[in-house]
């Protein structure tokens, strides 16, 4: 479950119903019924918060972002969007990323999820973070 306060426009979560899943793109907030609008590849459809999961931060999910991977002699992988970098110590290993913007460096920020790091790229770039290519 994700805090509907966590929850921005345009940020992917999957959304459960009955007990399937779809990914999709929170399209609209509704703050008095606390529920949030999801654009599927199904359809469109509110949802409340408890029905709304993470998706996991990974190298799929950095790539379908439209990131490029980078690979370095130490062992470690940057993945590059622009002039945006996130770093990982090791191939496949996100419990202790660094990112930076220009000279907005932040060592192991709390993003563990897509749309934690949709919402950090947002903070530093003033830019939403899509999966559409730059």
């Amino acid at each position: 479950m994700i805090k509907f306060s966590d929850i921005k426009m345009g940020d992917y979560v999957r959304a459960e119903y009955e007990g399937q899943y779809w990914d999709g793109e929170v399209v609209g907030l509704n703050g008095d019924e606390k529920q949030v609008c999801i654009q599927t590849s199904v359809q469109e459809f509110w949802f409340s918060p408890d029905h709304l999961h993470p998706i996991p931060l990974d190298e799929n999910a950095l790539l379908d972002l439209k990131f490029t991977r980078q690979p370095a002699d130490d062992g470690s992988v940057k993945y590059l969007k622009g002039s945006f970098r996130i770093v990982t110590p090791t191939a496949g290993d996100f419990s202790k990323i660094e990112m930076w913007y220009r000279e907005d460096r932040r060592h192991h920020p709390d993003v563990h999820y897509v749309h934690q790091l949709q919402n950090q790229y947002h903070d530093m770039t003033k830019i939403h973070l899509t999966n559409q290519p730059m």
